[in-house]
């Protein structure tokens, strides 16, 4: 059984491209450790106890405890992605759009679409000896286009090393939040715009241009066969017009959002609010309306963060998006 206890550390950890947490795993497999005070906890997490390291609750340990040997150092660029990829999840709107996530080992990706007609999308009765209709899926014309974002995390060791680790998490949350925002920005953009294959969101006008109405929304609804509206994205002057309509203060959505917080479901649609749009309301399928390309998950600047214990390290994350059938999104400008 591998000792987490005598696991040598160095940054050649990071430059396999598979990740640290991985390439320690294969070191120190967690499966090791079943029945035994260490179960539940994974490599990385196992060598934060080594070094005595906690980096929550009001006992959490001082960044400086990270750079106290040169071993324990090369933990703390994962522990930034940890961080980082955790405020993510926390202010994660993507999953509710997302209908598949692809991971790439390069920057270019070639992502597949099908474009059926009326006649393709009914299953017809096939007489023996027919032939089978025929679903065509093609690759599209034009890459994915891939975005870095990120953060620069600039700082003095000497500012932060007395600091808890509790509170400098808060911040590295924070970061993951802002990518995580700057992501649903370029999503809805490509389901607006398309993503550079000629195929942007069909176009609903509403009965009166600066107004929504409830029969904007059963327009909506009804122009999605065969796909099934169960999303909206609005910008927030859209979600007050949502929220002020007449049929959706009941009693029984109203006591829902003023006591969770938790917005109506208009037509059933899970209603998201967006400050990245104007005056619109974008309403996809979310089981077949867009794809989410990544190259690889959180990056760090291991070697700066390691050797120069943080100065100026890079927090980023490329990604990008394509559409899958592009009539599974329309969108209505209020």
């Amino acid at each position: 059984m591998a000792n987490f206890e005598t696991i040598r550390l160095d940054k050649g950890l990071y430059k396999t491209g598979k990740g640290f947490s991985e390439e320690l795993e294969k070191i120190d497999p967690s499966e090791n450790y079943r029945g035994t005070s260490l179960e539940g906890l994974d490599a990385f997490e196992r060598q934060l106890k080594r070094f005595d390291i906690k980096i929550s609750g009001a006992g959490s340990s001082p960044v400086e405890k990270f750079f106290s040997t040169t071993d324990s150092a090369v933990l703390f660029p994962e522990y930034v992605a940890r961080a980082v990829r955790r405020g993510k999840e926390e202010a994660d709107i993507l999953s509710s759009v997302i209908a598949a996530r692809t991971n790439i080992n390069g920057l270019d990706y070639r992502t597949i679409t099908s474009v059926p007609t009326d006649d393709d999308k009914e299953l017809k009765n096939v007489a023996e000896g027919a032939q089978i209709p025929e679903t065509q899926i093609r690759t599209q014309e034009n890459l994915v286009r891939l975005r870095k974002r990120g953060r620069m995390l600039v700082a003095s060791y000497e500012a932060i090393r007395f600091q808890r680790l509790d509170l400098f998490t808060v911040t590295l949350r924070q970061i993951g939040a802002y990518i995580a925002r700057t992501q649903l920005k370029d999503a809805v953009d490509v389901l607006v715009n398309g993503d550079g294959n000629s195929n942007p969101a069909a176009e609903i006008e509403p009965a009166a241009q600066g107004a929504l109405e409830y029969a904007d929304l059963v327009k909506l609804w009804n122009s999605f066969s065969p796909y099934e509206m169960n999303t909206l994205i609005a910008s927030p002057d859209v979600s007050a017009m949502l929220l002020n309509m007449s049929e959706f203060r009941d009693a029984h959505a109203g006591l829902n959002f003023h006591g969770s917080g938790v917005m109506i479901t208009p037509l059933g649609a899970k209603l998201l609010k967006s400050a990245d749009i104007t005056s619109k309301l974008i309403a996809l399928d979310k089981n077949c309306a867009l794809e989410m390309v990544t190259a690889g998950g959180i990056e760090t600047d291991f070697d700066r963060l390691i050797d120069r214990q943080l100065e100026r390290a890079a927090i980023t994350q490329i990604s990008g998006f394509a559409k899958i059938f592009a009539d599974a999104s329309k969108v209505m400008n209020i």
